[in-house]
């Protein structure tokens, strides 16, 4: 039986792991070009973007500080 981590297993690779260095690198290449930048609203307004970031960043995260009893 294989351990938990053992990298010696006898299943087929799947997904990216079966795929050529060069594939992968043709299929990440695209990730950045996949949105028109007339379709990405951040790429239209600096400052909505940095407002964005901002409401992000301080946005209150529900229980966290608070002992639970």
């Amino acid at each position: 039986m294989a351990r938990q981590g053992d990298t010696t297993s006898n299943k087929p690779k799947r997904g990216f792991a079966a795929m050529s260095p060069e594939r992968r690198r043709e299929i990440a290449a695209k990730g950045g070009a996949a949105v028109p930048a007339e379709k990405r609203s951040f790429s239209r307004s600096r400052d909505l973007a940095a407002q964005a970031g901002r409401a992000g960043g301080s946005a209150p995260t529900k229980g966290r500080g608070k002992e639970k009893a």
